[in-house]
């Protein structure tokens, strides 16, 4: 009972029996243990929760492997690179099948099953051309290019024509123009077959398409692809470079071949 402290007259009464009290603090421990879970959950997960540092440390776990990898594949890349370097030097050439994958820890590129190829002996002799053996005479012959006219090209870049196409004065494809570090992109689907630095021409990309077509850019300042890989048209390839002992000057020198003979890229591609 709650008396009033000057004439004790009776406030009021609270009847108390074992089941209420078995009530009120089972609600009380109800609410303690739910307000203490949710704290573990939320505000003080780091120190209640006995599984926050695992999931903690298996996720930076799994962020410092892909980090490895990366830069693991990083590492194989420059590798490859040097080993290139080294082969050019010594005069080695390093075709296509060179290439296997006994030959590095990691995997090949990812190629598209589509533009699986065997290299003709007209690409094989492409290929000689862009290590600096001088072309065969007489190995480019008249084709018939009709079907080509249907087929869209990316242009590869965008800018001036400075120098055109010349095969009478060795000159296999177009020179051009265009701003400093401007992309160059790929004109159609293809693999690279080609990617690497020659002393005349510089950092140079070949991309083998399909009927035999083949699309080369030269004097480039940086290259972003690699033998083997599958690219779609339109994708960038390069950087414009001003690389190699026969360039005049930043620009593109772009050239098409088909069948093992050189075609006039402005008859299929606007450059303007």
């Amino acid at each position: 009972m709650i008396r009033k402290e000057q004439d004790f007259s009776v406030i009021t009464s609270i009847n108390v029996t074992s089941g209420k009290i078995l009530a009120v603090v089972l609600l009380a421990f109800i609410l303690t243990f739910g307000f203490s879970l949710f704290l573990s959950k939320t505000l003080l997960k780091a120190w209640f929760d006995p599984f926050y540092k695992d999931s903690e440390n298996t996720a930076f776990l799994l962020q410092m492997t892909e980090t490895v990898d990366s830069l693991r594949m990083e590492v194989l890349k420059k590798d490859n690179y040097v080993k290139n370097i080294q082969k050019i030097i010594d005069g080695e050439a390093t075709y296509l099948e060179d290439y296997k994958e006994d030959d590095v820890d990691e995997p090949m590129p990812k190629r598209n099953p589509e533009m699986t190829f065997e290299p003709s002996d007209a690409t094989l002799s492409i290929l000689q051309e862009m290590r600096g053996t001088p072309l065969e005479v007489g190995m480019a012959l008249p084709v018939e290019t009709g079907f080509l006219k249907e087929v869209y090209f990316f242009p590869p870049i965008k800018g001036l024509v400075t120098a055109t196409f010349d095969p009478k004065k060795d000159h296999f494809g177009i020179d051009i123009v265009a701003k400093e570090n401007e992309p160059v992109k790929v004109i159609a689907d293809g693999m690279v077959i080609f990617s690497s630095w020659t002393l005349g021409t510089g950092y140079v990309v070949a991309v083998q398409h399909s009927d035999e077509i083949i699309s080369i850019y030269k004097h480039n300042s940086v290259i972003l692809k690699s033998i083997g890989e599958a690219i779609k048209g339109g994708e960038i390839i390069s950087i414009i470079g001003n690389t190699g002992e026969l360039t005049t000057g930043p620009h593109l020198h772009f050239e098409i071949w088909y069948k093992g003979s050189p075609l006039n890229p402005q008859d299929f591609i606007s450059f303007d």
